[in-house]
């Protein structure tokens, strides 16, 4: 999470309520501590596009998921919302998934599962494809989904003409964002894909919201 590989402790893998209370509390503090933000600053350069969006950590986005994982697949919504060092992600879609929530931060990453069962995630990509059969990059999607590398893992990537990011190879993923369009006064990711050797996720990104503290 932020700039820094996620860290997790050893916990228990049922969630304790002292441990489940604290979250949630934080998640409303978060919530009322922000207001949207109008604007983003200048992103004319690729050091500027690093270097501004890598320092915000306040936002939020709305949109559509496609996995596919061997023969097995959906298509559903994606919501992901960043208050500092703490996320909170929702996948919703067919095939017995009803939702899955995913919340954590960098002392824990919790998933809600459909029947409301929660679960702490020692090892969350692994362990979502033991589940699911699918998983998704929770360490390093926030900075992808940004259109820019995980900070905290080497990274080779291929620029479009604009200076955007086209392509990127980290951590064992492949990130291709296909096309950008405007949101906060600047060109934002709309279409990517991220695969691996095992799964392929395609999300379409509908509407991006930035807060200030």
């Amino acid at each position: 999470m932020c700039a820094h590989v996620i860290s997790l402790r050893r916990f228990n893998r049922r969630v304790s309520r002292p441990a489940l209370l604290g979250l949630c509390l934080f998640g409303l503090a978060s919530c009322a501590a922000v207001r949207p933000s109008p604007a983003l600053p200048d992103l004319s350069t690729w050091e500027l596009r690093q270097t501004v969006l890598g320092n915000i950590s306040n936002w939020e986005f709305k949109g559509r998921i496609a996995v596919k994982a061997g023969d097995e697949g959906f298509n559903g919504k994606f919501n992901w919302t960043q208050a500092g060092d703490a996320f909170d992600a929702t996948v919703s879609g067919p095939l017995g998934i009803g939702t899955v929530r995913i919340k954590g931060d960098d002392q824990a990453i919790v998933l809600t599962d459909k029947d409301g069962i929660q679960t702490v995630l020692v090892e969350p990509e692994k362990e979502l494809y033991t589940r699911y059969g699918w998983t998704i990059p929770i360490a390093s999607l926030r900075f992808w989904a940004l259109g820019i590398p995980d900070p905290a893992a080497p990274a080779a990537t291929e620029l479009d003409e604009a200076g955007r990011l086209a392509r990127l190879v980290q951590s064992n993923w492949v990130v291709e964002i296909s096309r950008y369009r405007n949101a906060a006064g600047q060109q934002l990711p709309h279409k990517l894909t991220v695969s691996n050797p095992n799964t392929r996720v395609r999300m379409v990104i509908d509407k991006w919201t930035f807060f200030d503290r």
